[in-house]
């Protein structure tokens, strides 16, 4: 399937279906056992369920920010290549969510959508991807 502005988004059944509906619901199910039964033990559970359900959202987060950190050093040379002589000196004035939304569009949109994004001073991603005609995509997200 050709991926779009509708189906980008990753998607992992193992993470989003399984561990953290288990992650959540250990984490409820030790508030219950902390207000039937409060203990040290009921405590101490509750203590591990939570730092268990912030590691993995943690974990998620921090690979989603080294990943945005690569996508921004691969935008500014791909744009060195791509963007026309008057606009490669701005490429600096990028936002990573500018560069991580704008790395969708095509070699031969991006130099229009680039002047566009720092001319209207857009940032939010998903308007930014909803103005891209011609979808490049990116199969090796995190």
């Amino acid at each position: 399937m050709a991926q779009n502005f509708q189906n980008h988004a990753k998607y992992v059944p193992a993470f989003h279906l399984f561990v953290l509906p288990v992650l959540l619901f250990n984490f409820v199910w030790a508030i219950v056992r902390v207000v039937r039964a409060p203990s040290g033990g009921s405590v101490e559970g509750l203590v591990v369920a939570l730092a268990l359900m912030l590691l993995a959202l943690y974990a998620r987060m921090f690979a989603l920010a080294v990943q945005d950190r690569v996508i921004r050093l691969e935008m500014q040379v791909r744009m060195q290549g791509v963007l026309p002589v008057n606009l490669r000196p701005r490429i600096p004035e990028f936002t990573v969510n500018q560069l991580v939304a704008l790395r969708f569009a095509s070699d031969a949109e991006l130099p229009a959508l680039a002047g566009k994004v720092l001319s209207e001073s857009l940032n939010d991603r998903k308007s930014i991807k909803r103005m891209i005609q011609n979808w490049r995509a990116d199969d090796l997200r995190a």
